[in-house]
């Protein structure tokens, strides 16, 4: 019964209420106080200490402070070292292929004219002074009968049908909103359109792409060339100002160039669009509204 009511007595300090005060030492005045329970004081202090502990693990695991720990290496390190590793086999052999080279060098000046072989370069157990006896088969002698008894310079048609499938593929951008004023006319050397519209109007590319050219001709003024995916290019001329570069990745319907009237052979201000698909001409038209 002792143990009993020792241990009731324990569990009751625990939750007795205990008034902590602060005090001014020398006028006794009162600063503060707090109401305080033992059992939440250990409850408290608790919830800190694994606080702190589950801090001080984050800190460890996902922070580079923990290189700064005994026994932890850098993430990287492992990935540098194999680059270096690498550069330093590339290293030797460029060393190697270097003196073999000045070797070969002084056997020429010195009138020893055997070259030294490059021992990486060896071929292990080849032999080739049996291949002379090698003898054709009579299928391979069909066969290649057959294929230079055809016409090696026929052109193929070309599939139209599934030209304009793939075409159809695509969700052309209009490079600028206007009147065509010249249409595509590949029998007079004219491979795109004229696009008339507003002053300063902002040029915009039909598709994803890198940007493949960007400079000045005499003729076509500033002109820039967009090179799209499935071997697609489109060029933009007589522009007044390009506001892109070569190498610049550009969207669809983004802004490339202002329209002007550069170029010996622009009559007023107007776009030039061209769409040229495997080096060949394409009619805008035909898949852009413009």
């Amino acid at each position: 019964m002792s143990e009993e009511k020792k241990r009731k007595s324990f569990f009751q300090r625990l939750k007795n209420k205990y008034r902590l005060v602060v005090m001014n030492e020398q006028t006794f005045e009162e600063n503060a106080s707090f109401n305080l329970r033992p059992l939440n004081v250990f409850v408290g202090v608790g919830i800190l200490i694994l606080l702190l502990i589950t801090l001080t693990t984050f800190i460890i695991a996902f922070t580079p402070l923990r290189e700064y720990i005994p026994g932890y290496a850098d993430v990287n390190m492992q990935r540098r070292v194999h680059a270096l590793v690498q550069k330093a086999d590339s290293m030797e052999r460029a060393v190697n292929a270097r003196d073999l080279y000045i070797q070969n060098i002084n056997n020429v000046i010195s009138g020893n004219f055997s070259p030294v072989a490059d021992e990486n370069k060896k071929t292990q157990g080849a032999k080739f002074d049996t291949i002379h006896s090698l003898k054709k088969s009579m299928q391979d002698s069909m066969l290649r009968k057959e294929i230079e008894s055809q016409d090696r310079y026929t052109l193929g048609v070309k599939d139209n049908s599934s030209f304009s499938n793939n075409m159809n593929g695509f969700l052309f951008f209009p490079p600028v909103k206007g009147t065509v004023t010249n249409r595509y006319d590949p029998i007079s050397k004219h491979y795109g359109i004229d696009i008339v519209s507003n002053a300063n109007e902002a040029i915009k590319a039909t598709l994803d792409g890198t940007v493949l050219v960007a400079n000045f001709t005499s003729e076509t003024g500033y002109v820039i060339g967009i090179q799209h995916s499935n071997n697609l290019i489109s060029f933009y001329k007589h522009n007044s100002s390009l506001l892109k570069k070569p190498g610049d990745y550009v969207k669809a319907g983004e802004v490339i160039a202002i329209i002007g009237n550069s170029g010996e052979l622009s009559s007023g201000p107007h776009l030039h669009f061209e769409l040229w698909s495997n080096g060949s001409s394409l009619d805008p038209q035909k898949y852009i509204s413009f």
